[in-house]
């Protein structure tokens, strides 16, 4: 597959490396980034400024469906701006508040529904996308599924380093425990429930580095599609 479009999934649980991965990899190929997280965040952040309450699944899917989201940027590395109703709230939706938010709204399946179509639309003509159950609803004829996992310990470390980089130190027992706390309703729930996909290549990055995870991506994409990625 030399030509036509390129669709990469990047699926698997929060710490796993999905989002820098995705953006190397959508350098390399030269790909736009999608991050469908961002997605349930800003929704999240809607509602809670609209009043809607993140159990009330009907409320939330009216939302969604009216939420004036927008995205520039993610091309490549570029960095992805999210926009609501014109705001730039990139970094209002990376809290931990918005983290278990997503989590909660994304398990009702009439806001996935509503959400889906957004997702297909924005992956039309190529994309590399991470998120939870790309490989297997959204996406689940993508030309390269990957799915990326890690220990709990490892996940919950590099949360928390990622925190302490924004000035958010929180210590690492009560990451993890919002981490089990969000993993399990991810893998529980009874819409697109967090699973690897059967055709996804499964990637372990426990005691890999970043650029050994990017690369064994790369060479992957490169195999299933006999596209050259970009190099320098």
């Amino acid at each position: 597959m030399a030509a036509g479009r390129l669709r990469v999934t990047i699926d698997g649980p929060a710490g796993a490396g999905k989002s820098t991965v995705a953006s190397r990899v959508a350098a390399a190929f030269g790909l736009p980034k999608l991050d469908t997280g961002a997605i349930y965040r800003t929704l999240a952040l809607f509602a809670r400024r609209e009043g809607v309450d993140w159990d009330d699944e009907a409320g939330l899917a009216a939302l969604a469906a009216r939420m004036p989201l927008a995205f520039e940027g993610g091309v490549g590395e570029a960095p992805l701006r999210v926009r609501l109703a014109g705001e730039d709230v990139s970094a209002a939706i990376r809290t931990p508040e918005l983290s278990q938010g997503a989590s909660l709204v994304s398990r009702h399946p009439a806001v996935r529904a509503a959400l889906l179509p957004v997702q297909r639309r924005l992956a039309e003509g190529g994309v590399v996308a991470e998120g939870r159950d790309l490989g297997t609803v959204v996406l689940p004829d993508a030309e390269v599924k990957i799915f990326l996992t890690a220990s709990a310990e490892e996940r919950a470390r590099r949360r928390r380093a990622e925190l302490s980089a924004r000035g958010e130190d929180q210590p690492l027992e009560r990451v993890l425990a919002e981490q089990a706390e969000r993993d399990e309703r991810d893998e529980r729930r009874a819409a697109a429930p967090l699973r690897a996909a059967g055709d996804a290549v499964v990637i372990d990055t426990d005691g890999r580095t970043l650029e050994q995870v990017v690369e064994r991506v790369i060479e992957e994409v490169a195999r299933r599609t006999g596209r050259s990625p970009r190099r320098g």
